[in-house]
């Protein structure tokens, strides 16, 4: 795999609806490969970005996102509940 293909950072939230999303996974380079790996295996929506992904990677697992983050956050996984059939009234 070259380098460029090579995700630097790669982090995932858990969500359970009634807190703040957490951190559940992160690292970089081969860890964040890997973490993309197991995600599409599991059919787990992935987004791309890798400044947000960088300033996740920084919090430690389990914290909760920042306050500052709530928005982009927000926008991401209701993007991510729509692209698997989920609605707001659906048990997350």
């Amino acid at each position: 795999m070259s380098t460029q293909s090579r995700a630097p950072a790669a982090v995932a939230l858990t969500y359970g609806g009634q807190t703040a999303p957490t951190i559940s996974a992160t690292g970089t380079f081969e860890l964040a490969d890997e973490i993309v790996r197991i995600a599409r295996q599991h059919g787990v929506p992935l987004y791309e970005n890798p400044e947000l992904a960088g300033l996740l990677s920084r919090l430690a697992l389990h914290d909760e996102i920042p306050e500052t983050l709530y928005q982009v956050i927000a926008e991401i996984l209701a993007f991510a509940f729509h692209l698997q059939g989920k609605t707001p009234d659906d048990p997350v």
